[in-house]
This record gives structure tokens, sequence and C-alpha cells, in this order.
């Protein structure tokens, strides 16, 4: 599991090989992202940046959760 939802407790995930380090996302024979809300996004081999989303609230910030 890459990102857990918030509200609704559905996942984006990429089954299969793959190495999650802090920031990194290292798929050596590539992949697909998937999710329950939105059709699967096919991933090449090599290196992914993973970005954690982030929104203001007054006098903050808050990671984004779907």
């Amino acid at each position: 599991m890459l990102a857990e939802g918030e509200a609704t407790g559905h996942c984006h995930a990429i089954p299969g090989p793959g190495t999650l380090y802090p920031g990194f996302l290292h798929l050596p024979g590539g992949g697909r992202l998937v999710h329950e809300e939105h059709d699967a996004i096919s991933l090449p081999k090599g290196w992914f940046r993973v970005i954690r989303q982030r929104e203001y609230v007054p006098g903050s910030f808050r990671t984004v959760a779907d």
C-alpha cells in the first residue's frame, strides 16, 4: 500500500515487486497504481519520487488524504 484514504479507507496500492523508501519508490519491473475510485495507472520501471500533497488550513498545513 502506498497511501490510505483518510475519509474512505480506500488505498492507493502498487501490487507486485517494488520497494518504498522514505520519499521514493523503486519499481524494478514497472507496475500499476490501483485505486477503487479510478482506473489503474501504468508505471514504467524505475525510481519515483513520492510527494504527499498538503493544503493550507488557517495557521498551518495538513497532509491531504482522500
